[in-house]
């Protein structure tokens, strides 16, 4: 007989699960999650809430690094998805696919500039891989631009125009003609964008560099100075687009549009992987001579075309650009009361919206403070990938005014619970 999967959960206990993942999985990451505390495994969430095991429930803050934009199950979102598993979760991939179809015409609509056309994938990191691919078949160039710090993924052109050697080097050779330049530096932009480039790729704000804003006039003279020599502009938007920084996306800002847009994460709400990058018409033109020169298998499947479309209608209808804005100036301003009461070990509270970074002076304060923001059941990005001081704030953009206190009160107790330990120590020495 099968397994019955809806008594999936009857019967396991957190050693079973525990081990087992040390066992096939990741032993590394296994050491890792229970030095920090976590030794059970989550069962269901709701809205902001993560429950696990044993019934105890955890705010999260971490928001599956950004993704998690709806909170968890959001009724709409889940029962757009439920409607389409039971017509048809796979395309045939020959007959026309309407979801895929509408969802391209409403990223047309809602984002900004000239973006037209979009190709589906089923991760960020593929989308910042196609969009390599797509500006050197289109500028018949092969120079790419990238930032220090920056995150596009880890698959191999992914990683190339990513900007820390740590998850480079012991893969390489990777793609070549690639240039790392100084972040939030016009001058440097001035200087590596020339006649060989193909494409610049920014965040507007950089999520695993440690959650840096890009200035106003930085993104515009980016923006200028591909028009002029020719270059193709690349927002990555995976992590700060959809409504997460208080504005639709990172680069409204400024009020600057790439000719090319990648998108993932809260695209579907979570709900299924999907991955996108919209584009400007002029970049779509390689598509006449070999319409499947790029494909994805899974690439824009109803389901997940479906939950982008109700995701997407959801971030209209609640209003969650604008609840981002006020929740962010909320749960920022909680944070910095902290950081005044403890300027020593809490040393800057930055970011935009719900997108929002605690930098510590030293790895071994972060680890202290997440242990003690574990210990008050609130989840948040234990480090960036590119800067192991500082953590991230990014919860559901609906989070209640009641779940944002929960999390400044959490975040001053495990401050004040670190100054206790380190109370004797030299912080000038360490």
């Amino acid at each position: 007989m099968g397994t019955d999967f809806s008594r999936f959960y009857d019967g396991l206990d957190d050693a079973t699960v525990v081990q087992t993942y040390s066992d096939y999985v990741n032993p590394a990451l296994s050491q890792v999650l229970q030095f920090i505390g976590f030794s059970s495994y989550e069962v269901e969430a709701q809205g902001s809430i993560v429950r696990d095991s044993s019934g105890r429930e955890f705010l999260d803050c971490l928001g599956g690094y950004g993704t998690m934009s709806l909170g968890h199950s959001h009724p709409k979102l889940i029962a757009a998805c439920k409607a389409q598993l039971d017509r048809m979760a796979f395309s045939s991939r020959v007959l026309f696919n309407a979801p895929q179809a509408m969802l391209a015409k409403k990223l047309a609509e809602v984002t900004p500039g000239e973006l037209h056309f979009s190709f589906f994938c089923n991760s960020g990191a593929e989308a910042a891989e196609a969009a390599v691919k797509f500006a050197r078949i289109t500028t018949k160039r092969k120079k790419l631009v990238s930032a220090k710090g920056a995150y596009h993924g880890k698959t191999m052109g992914a990683l190339s125009v990513s900007g820390r050697d740590k998850y480079k080097t012991p893969f390489g050779p990777l793609v070549t003609d690639v240039e790392n330049v100084e972040w939030n530096s016009i001058e440097d932009l001035e200087r590596a964008i020339d006649e060989d480039t193909a494409a610049l790729l920014l965040e507007p704000v950089q999520g695993e560099g440690g959650i840096y804003v890009a200035s106003d006039e930085y993104l515009q003279a980016a923006r200028r100075l591909c028009d002029e020599r020719g270059a193709l502009l690349i927002f990555d938007e995976i992590q700060c687009g959809l409504g997460r920084t208080g504005k639709m996306w990172g680069c409204d800002w400024a009020g600057v549009a790439p000719d090319m847009m990648l998108l993932a994460k809260a695209l579907s709400g979570g709900a299924i992987p999907i991955g996108a990058v919209v584009a400007h018409p002029k970049i779509w033109e390689f598509w006449n001579d070999a319409p499947l020169i790029h494909s994805s298998t899974f690439g824009g499947n109803p389901l997940a075309c479906i939950a982008g479309l109700a995701t997407l209608e959801i971030i209209e209808e609640e209003n969650l650009v604008e609840r981002a804005a006020r929740a962010g100036e909320l749960l920022m301003k909680g944070l910095r009361e902290t950081q005044a009461k403890y300027p020593k070990l809490v040393k800057e509270i930055r970011g935009r919206g719900l997108m929002i970074g605690v930098e510590f002076p030293l790895e071994d304060i972060t680890s202290l403070v997440l242990a003690g923001l574990a210990q008050r059941n609130v989840l948040v990005v234990p480090y960036t990938f590119n800067n192991a001081t500082v953590t991230r704030f990014e919860p559901p953009l609906n989070i209640s005014d009641e779940h944002i206190e929960w999390a400044i009160k959490a975040f001053e107790e495990a401050v004040a619970q670190t100054a206790e330990l380190l109370e004797d120590v030299d912080m000038d020495a360490m």
